[in-house]
């Protein structure tokens, strides 16, 4: 049972919150800009490529919750839910879907509907940088478990 639950936990990571990390990455550089914002990276902007990653971000997101959840349920397999750094990461992972599902979803979907300025877009991929940090934090308290 252990084996089946940290296989999900894992494989589902790598490819959902892996894809989403990277979709959210990437929208910003494909993301249509007003006319009068210019472009710069040689024509990179295409709108329907920024449309599958926003696609990509949303699905993924919501996909991974499976996640979270195998997680939860190996860490009450296992007795740990006590330890502090499975806690903490319980507390980031929440971070961070919070932080995609209540900003960078929402902003990716009105960059498309409307597109704007670079400054936008900057945001974004701030964003999508304090998301892939988050779960880099989430990836090394599993490997090190401080405090275990």
């Amino acid at each position: 049972m252990e084996k089946a639950l940290l296989s999900v936990h894992v494989l589902a990571a790598i490819v959902f919150v892996g894809g989403s990390a990277v979709a959210t990455s990437l929208f910003p550089r494909y993301a249509p800009v007003a006319a009068s914002a210019g472009t710069t990276g040689g024509g990179e902007r295409d709108r329907a490529v920024a449309a599958l990653l926003h696609r990509i971000s949303r699905g993924y997101g919501i996909a991974g919750i499976v996640v979270p959840v195998a997680g939860i349920v190996l860490g009450i397999v296992q007795g740990r839910m006590g330890e502090i750094w499975l806690n903490i990461s319980l507390v980031l992972t929440i971070v961070a879907g919070g932080l995609l599902a209540l900003l960078i979803c929402p902003r990716q979907r009105d960059a498309l509907a409307t597109p704007g300025g670079t400054e936008p877009l900057r945001s974004l991929s701030m964003l999508a940088g304090i998301y892939n940090l988050l779960w880099a934090i989430v990836v090394v308290l599993m490997i090190a478990r401080p405090g275990a």
